[in-house]
């Protein structure tokens, strides 16, 4: 779906903003924590363990996805899983979204109803019970998204990035590079001849490579993995959103380590697989003596603290990775 198409419904100048969400919210995913769904100026969602995790993500047209290359309702997954995704790092269960949109006024209204439906569809297969309890909407020139997610402890301790021992097992869970190598692919050859992102080439490219493309424009995080390591002892765990190097290295100084990576249980141990981002799998610590949960793979080991935060077969490992500030160049195509 184009996001400029009018002949799928009104554009949202000509609706008012209380007629664009009777649109929406049927179509969106009820939470089943939810003791007050969206309607008042709160929300209201169960806290059965007494704690929460929150967290909060933007996804902005330029730095974070083009239109020509995404559809409404990849958007709405992505939005969904990568907040989704830093709830599981927390070992709690997603139960909550509120997601404030900012969208040009031109925009047909169905932007919005495929946007819900992306959602939607990436709780019921990633988070089953969790949905959106509220939100707001804006009009701006460049398409907006801020998502904040909510997540139940359900009574476990909330792990963080700081709690990795020497000895420890390094693992992850999901995959690692494929969404960086979609990207690639898109910057090569998912553009025009003048070199702006074209949308049927990026359509073309999506079936050739669903396994890299596809992944890089919707990804499927294993969200449910996260509670599984917690009862599994994990003592360390974040969300793989900037690349391997530079998420490890994050949680290696969290923790006083250094995590030493092995080239051999890495597969390729090329530049997407070390420094791309945007997978939004799982980076975990175990105890050494763990049995690894099922979707969990060896990558390396914790070691005592040293000149480097993150080595490569006992190299050094450059702390490279996704950075807004310096990856994007300005051009939103």
């Amino acid at each position: 779906m184009v996001f400029s198409d009018r002949s799928t419904g009104p554009s949202l100048s000509e609706l008012t903003e209380g007629r664009v969400l009777e649109r929406i919210f049927p179509r969106l995913p009820l939470a089943s924590a939810a003791l007050l769904g969206p309607g008042d100026d709160c929300a209201m969602l169960r806290a059965p363990d007494g704690r929460y995790v929150v967290t909060t993500d933007m996804m902005v047209h330029g730095p974070d996805f083009r239109e020509a290359w995404s559809t409404p309702f990849d958007l709405g997954w992505k939005a969904a899983a990568t907040n989704l995704s830093d709830v599981a790092a927390m070992g709690a269960r997603p139960t909550g979204l509120v997601i404030a949109l900012a969208v040009p006024d031109h925009y047909s209204v169905s932007v919005l109803e495929n946007f819900a439906d992306g959602v939607r569809a990436a709780c019921a297969e990633l988070a089953p019970g969790c949905g959106v309890v509220g939100g707001d909407l804006s009009t701006s020139r460049t398409f907006t998204i801020a998502v904040t997610a909510f997540g139940d402890l359900e009574g476990r301790s909330a792990v963080l990035r700081s709690g990795a021992r020497v000895g420890d097992i390094v693992a992850v869970s999901g995959t690692l590079g494929a969404a960086a190598r979609g990207l690639s692919l898109l910057f090569a050859e998912g553009v025009n001849e003048t070199g702006e992102p074209d949308a049927e080439r990026a359509g073309q490219l999506r079936e050739r490579h669903p396994d890299t493309v596809g992944i890089q424009l919707a990804p499927r995080p294993p969200i449910g993995d996260g509670a599984i390591a917690a009862h599994a002892g994990v003592t360390a765990m974040m969300d793989l959103s900037d690349g391997l190097a530079l998420d490890a290295s994050r949680l290696a100084r969290a923790s006083g380590v250094t995590l030493s990576l092995e080239s051999a249980k890495l597969g390729p141990a090329d530049e997407a697989v070390l420094h791309g981002g945007e997978d939004h799998g799982l980076l975990a610590c175990f105890p050494a003596d763990a049995d690894l949960p099922t979707r969990f793979r060896r990558i390396g080991v914790v070691s005592a603290p040293s000149d480097s935060d993150v080595t490569l077969d006992g190299a050094p490992l450059d702390a490279r990775g996704w950075d807004p500030y310096a990856n994007w160049d300005g051009n939103a195509g």
